[in-house]
């Protein structure tokens, strides 16, 4: 395992140098100057090009990229332009929200999805099979701000339950932090945990058409030790494998989620980033969201050693 640790460790830095390469081309190809954002609409093209000097961005882009490279490789992310901070300070002070609304938004998927999945594999080809994977197929084909401004409607508008915006750190209380996170996760959930049934569904009908379930039910073990001990145990990995990919997902899902609910998380932070075409701040966020998906990605595969002793690394 210490290999494939050390091995995985090596990958991670090729992956996260290209995307930083990506998108600082990206940035600097795209329309726009942050300087002339800076500056504002009454200034001259003598404060536009002074400004640009100031931030650096007069230099050769490849004198750019490496002096940039340089600082980040030790541990500093660059200063914002816009919020004259930095850009690791930024991050943190923004960490809570996303982490909050990504953690519950797993939980609750979790929860609901593979309970689904299993009783539709069941009850495969009957009635409540087709019905919860209708549903799911709806949950899933439904954009994420479509659920969203949905959900506002019905639960802040109409019937006034839940807040509709506004976010209260856990410390506040747990009471507050609760309610204005659940629009939000359930926004999110509704198509993750489409997503999770299905594949859930599909890998317990499969394990269920074994010979080791055909013989558990030769010996009389009960239909609901049986899903559970054997054919959910035996399809764990691929259930696994999607739950992952939903939380590495969860990435888009958030940028969108938190800017309906204005919730003042590292999503919204990356939409102001790039209205305001602040270059550090937008290469840092996207830096550590590609670090999370490579770490999210790693657990999967360590996963793998505690459900299904046979894979070895």
């Amino acid at each position: 395992m210490l290999n494939f640790l050390l091995r995985r460790g090596l990958a991670t830095a090729p992956v996260l140098l290209i995307v930083a390469v990506i998108v600082f081309l990206l940035l600097r190809m795209t329309p726009g100057d942050p300087a002339a954002a800076i500056a504002g609409d009454g200034a001259t093209v003598q404060d536009i090009e002074r400004i640009r000097a100031q931030l650096g961005l007069d230099a050769p882009v490849v004198s750019q990229f490496f002096g940039w490279l340089g600082h980040v490789l030790r541990g500093d992310l660059g200063y914002s332009y816009f919020y004259k901070m930095s850009v690791t300070e930024l991050i943190g002070q923004r960490l809570e929200p996303t982490l909050s609304v990504a953690a519950l938004t797993v939980v609750l998927t979790v929860l609901i999805a593979v309970p689904l999945g299993v009783l539709a594999a069941s009850r495969r080809g009957g009635r409540l099979d087709r019905f919860i994977m209708s549903a799911s197929v709806l949950g899933f084909s439904v954009p994420v701000f479509v659920a969203g401004y949905l959900m506002i409607w019905l639960f802040s508008m109409q019937l006034g339950w839940l807040p509709s915006q506004g976010y209260n750190r856990i410390a506040e209380g747990v009471g507050p932090w609760l309610r204005n996170l659940v629009l939000p996760c359930i926004t999110l959930a509704v198509m993750y945990a489409a997503l999770i049934a299905r594949v859930t569904r599909a890998a317990v009908s499969e394990a269920l058409t074994e010979d080791y379930v055909r013989t558990a039910r030769a010996k009389g073990i009960s239909e609901r030790r049986m899903l559970i001990r054997h054919a959910l145990a035996n399809a764990a990995v691929p259930i696994a494998t999607i739950i992952g990919l939903s939380v590495a997902g969860l990435i888009g899902g958030v940028v969108v989620t938190e800017t309906i609910y204005a919730i003042p998380g590292l999503g919204q932070l990356t939409v102001d980033a790039v209205l305001s075409r602040d270059y550090p701040l937008i290469q840092g966020i996207t830096l550590f969201f590609s670090l999370v998906y490579v770490v999210v990605n790693l657990l999967v595969d360590l996963s793998y050693l505690l459900l299904d002793p046979r894979i070895r690394y």
